[in-house]
């Protein structure tokens, strides 16, 4: 059985991570680890994932990051220490407020035929009759107009670049992460242009995209509308760094 760690970046999340959830999951599932980091919150989110740790010692684990970084330096950071832990196959990132529901990593493994094969396996928010996926109007359109903008600059067919659950395999974590991020925010597109960079052509089949069963839209979210604003800017120092 596969081995897999998944980080939870956290900046003052004291109220909205839900630690009944977190604690079900792991007692149903001890094939799955979890590293919270925690990005210089103010609250007590670094007490709370400690008292998660102390509880389950052999499953969660704290990485503290005394300075708020934003979430892709605490994406990153936490991937390159989890990444030196030893035993596992795969590692990946989920949103602290589980919007993605952690029950979704079972479906990742059964989407991909019960064994994880690809490079990377990107969650995607696809609403579809038989599915649980809901998200605001605005939010959606936004999201398919900057989904569109991304295909068309990797010049590769992706319907939902930002989606906060993945999973990468072992190999591909120290070059996708060594280096920081040139965006706080579109990481995951710098995420893809480097695999890209890295494979070209092959590394298309390599990526799998996986229509969530569930996915909810939940408020607080530190990514405002106004951000979408700034993404032409953000998107075209990606693209120029890369290319």
């Amino acid at each position: 059985m596969q081995k897999i760690c998944v980080i939870i970046p956290c900046y003052n999340e004291a109220e909205r991570l839900n630690i009944e959830s977190l604690t079900a999951f792991m007692k149903s599932h001890p094939q799955y680890s979890f590293l919270g980091v925690n990005d210089g919150s103010k609250d007590g989110t670094l007490q709370l994932l400690q008292t998660v740790a102390n509880q389950y010692p052999d499953q969660f684990f704290v990485y503290d990051m005394p300075q708020n970084g934003g979430k892709a330096e605490a994406v990153r950071q936490g991937l390159l220490y989890a990444g030196k832990m030893p035993g596992f196959d795969y590692f990946g990132y989920w949103d602290a407020d589980f919007s993605t529901p952690l029950e979704e990593l079972d479906w990742f493994v059964y989407f991909s035929g019960g064994q994880l094969t690809h490079e990377m396996i990107m969650g995607t928010r696809v609403a579809r009759l038989g599915a649980g996926v809901e998200r605001k109007m605005l939010r959606h359109y936004l999201g398919r107009i900057f989904a569109t903008v991304i295909a068309n600059l990797l010049k590769v067919r992706i319907y939902d670049s930002q989606c906060g659950a993945k999973l990468i395999h072992s190999s591909q974590v120290t070059y996708l992460f060594d280096k920081p991020f040139v965006s706080r925010w579109f990481f995951d597109v710098e995420v893809l242009f480097r695999m890209l960079h890295k494979e070209g052509k092959n590394s298309k089949p390599r990526i799998l995209e996986v229509p969530l069963r569930t996915w909810k839209e939940i408020g607080g979210s530190k990514l405002k509308l106004t951000d979408f604003i700034k993404a032409p800017y953000e998107l075209w120092r990606i693209y120029s760094h890369y290319n």
